[in-house]
């Protein structure tokens, strides 16, 4: 699987600089001191935990970055289920320099890991069913596009980047335009007709008004399933054509319930926002100075 980030890779480098430089500031001092500096060694990274690996080719732009002569040799892709003990990539170099991206390819794979299990778990209590599982904004800020990655690792789909790519009419919209007609009406006047409008409702009286102004998509928010296949009914009647969304508490526990209520998509914050990093480790297989 091919990295695929919003954004060129030079901006990645950017701003995996930055995080260098949060990390590293005016210099790694304990490896400067301890480290000789033409040490050269072979860093394996190891799982010490079972899951699906994400974030191997951001992992190697880290190491890239740090130092251009770092050799870095991925042993499994993006998406693969590990076990523990499974070796995801070796890279070969400059001992110091090993150590200066250690930290921070190691927090990236771990937290893209994670988001990449997760996500294959929901998508196995979905196997089957005919409904697309995505995810939400609730992501860390500035990882935005890592996450959204991860979440494709794992077999999902992405749901909106940001607030700049859909119209989505939520609770505290509607009450600041004043209602949902009113809110449908303003966003349609001005999006272009390109862009689809989506309205989240959290009951039938909110249902039929969003349906009744034209909306495109409804997401059906915290309705117990078997009230969201009432819903689900009612929609299809009426308009057949509508994208309906499921959202809300959706857990492991609950979500073939809510897919078996007839919804076409079902969006999971908890794929990016609880997420618990899959444990992974780097050790040092070292070598002395000079030795091939």
């Amino acid at each position: 699987m091919t990295l695929t980030f919003n954004g060129n890779q030079e901006q990645w480098k950017r701003q995996i600089q930055l995080w260098l430089e949060e990390d590293i500031g005016t210099g790694d001092v304990t490896t400067m001191t301890t480290i000789p500096l033409d040490g050269q060694s072979k860093g394996i990274i190891h799982v010490k935990d079972t899951g699906i690996a994400a974030g191997i080719p951001i992992a190697e732009l880290v190491f890239r970055v740090v130092d251009p002569s770092l050799v870095f040799t991925a042993k499994q892709q993006d998406g693969s289920a590990v076990d523990y003990g499974a070796v995801l990539a070796e890279v070969h170099g400059s001992t110091r320099s090993i150590l200066l991206g250690e930290r921070l390819a190691l927090n990236l794979l771990q937290r893209l890991s994670g988001i990449a299990t997760r996500t294959r778990q929901y998508v196995e209590a979905l196997e089957g069913l005919p409904v697309r599982l995505v995810d939400t904004r609730k992501t860390t800020p500035g990882h935005r596009s890592m996450e959204k990655y991860a979440v494709r690792v794992g077999g999902g789909h992405n749901h909106r980047f940001g607030l700049y790519d859909a119209v989505m009419i939520k609770d505290n919209h509607i009450k600041g335009a004043g209602g949902i007609r009113a809110a449908i009406q303003g966003a349609r006047e001005q999006i272009p007709h390109t862009m689809k409008i989506e309205v989240e409702v959290e009951s039938f009286e909110q249902l039929n008004e969003a349906l009744d102004a034209g909306a495109d998509i409804i997401m059906l928010d915290n309705m117990k399933p078997d009230v969201m296949k009432q819903a689900v009914a009612q929609i299809r009647a009426r308009s057949p054509h509508i994208v309906i969304e499921a959202s809300g508490s959706v857990t492991l526990q609950t979500i073939k319930d809510i897919a078996m209520s007839g919804v076409d998509v079902i969006s999971v914050g908890r794929l990016t926002y609880s997420v618990s990093a899959l444990d992974i480790s780097l050790d040092l297989n070292e070598k002395k100075a000079g030795q091939s």
